[in-house]
């Protein structure tokens, strides 16, 4: 008997055990070394990562497996558990009970506890993985704590004033349960009240359907026909917000937007196509306003990206407060733009 074949033997041994431990691990570890195209190494693989609490490694393997094996549910079903318990250990630090000092605190200083971890390599794989259902699910915890902590940041505090002087409810920007899945990969977040509004957005995009793990924030239009809303008049009123942002891009805000997505990586995204990381900023707004390729979709998008692939981006997108602070200069950046749409100014 080869030595591959004794250490598969040893390894399924242990699995019909139940025993996923240190000499398990062991055992699975050397045989995708002599085997790495053993799907079943590299799933029990895993199984022992989790047990002994080692969820990176485990992610690593889940990812190996399901590369040979795209149809291995079991990976899948792993690989869902892994982000579950991600979910589970990220629950955020209660804060301590507040004194007379911490009485006198900033918002911003308070915005700034801690939270809820960010997106690194095991979030967008669960991203990538997960049915769309249950990647809002898994990830929940971690878009709604940022989502929460934006609200206590000063731009928030524009945002919800200029809502309610125009006769809109609301006292926070984001509300709970603000997130959903926007098909396969995507996770999607807007404003209360941002379905026929120009939409501060935030989303969330794996490589398989997006080329890149990447996020975005920034200012949205939702054009879609027949979106069963209340509102039967949303989107001519949608249309309307959509009209005077080009209105203002083609005029006072052109060189300003361009030069903006210049400095900071801003992008024009439409419908469900990627980001146009391939077009210059000049040559997008143009398209975007009409002077160019005349925008023809259901969801046009304005913002800024972080893409995982890139080292810097990926420290900030795996930083939860870091990451809430790009949010929050992304948003700050572009209220001026947002409030005169808005207001119809």
């Amino acid at each position: 008997m080869d030595l591959t074949h004794s250490l598969e033997q040893q390894a399924i041994d242990f699995a019909r055990r139940g025993d996923f431990g240190p000499d398990a691990k062991r055992a699975n570890e050397e045989l995708t070394k002599l085997a790495p195209g053993n799907p079943g190494g590299w799933t029990r693989l895993a199984r022992c990562c989790m047990t002994l609490g080692q969820l990176d490694e485990a992610t690593q393997a889940l990812e190996t497996a399901l590369a040979l094996n795209p149809q291995n549910t079991i990976a899948s079903s792993l690989q869902m558990e892994v982000s579950r318990q991600r979910a589970r250990l990220a629950t955020p630090i209660p804060p301590p009970k507040r004194t007379r000092a911490a009485a006198t605190k900033t918002k911003k200083d308070r915005a700034e506890k801690p939270m809820v971890g960010g997106f690194g390599r095991p979030e967008f794989a669960a991203l990538a993985q997960l049915a769309p259902e249950v990647a809002a699910d898994t990830l929940g915890p971690r878009i709604e704590a940022l989502l929460m902590s934006l609200n206590e940041r000063p731009f928030a505090e524009k945002v919800v004033e200029a809502r309610n002087r125009n006769a809109q409810s609301g006292s926070r920007v984001f509300r709970r349960n603000s997130f959903h899945p926007a098909g396969a990969g995507h996770l999607t977040a807007f404003q209360h009240g941002g379905r026929w509004e120009p939409q501060l957005h935030v989303g969330l995009f794996a490589a398989q359907q997006w080329r890149h793990d990447c996020l975005c924030a920034g200012i949205g239009f939702n054009l879609a026909a027949g979106s069963a809303d209340r509102d039967e008049l949303g989107q001519e009123k949608a249309a309307a917000h959509f009209e005077r942002f080009r209105q203002l891009v083609s005029a006072d805000w052109r060189k300003l937007l361009i030069d903006w997505m210049t400095a900071n990586g801003g992008f024009i995204q439409y419908a469900d196509a990627p980001p146009e990381t391939d077009r210059l900023p000049a040559d997008a707004v143009d398209a975007l306003v009409g002077n160019g390729q005349p925008p023809d979709a259901a969801w046009i998008f304005c913002g800024r990206w972080l893409f995982a692939d890139r080292p810097g981006d990926a420290a900030t997108l795996e930083d939860a407060p870091k990451l809430a602070r790009w949010i929050e200069q992304t948003f700050t950046d572009l209220l001026p733009l947002w409030m005169s749409v808005y207001r119809g100014k």
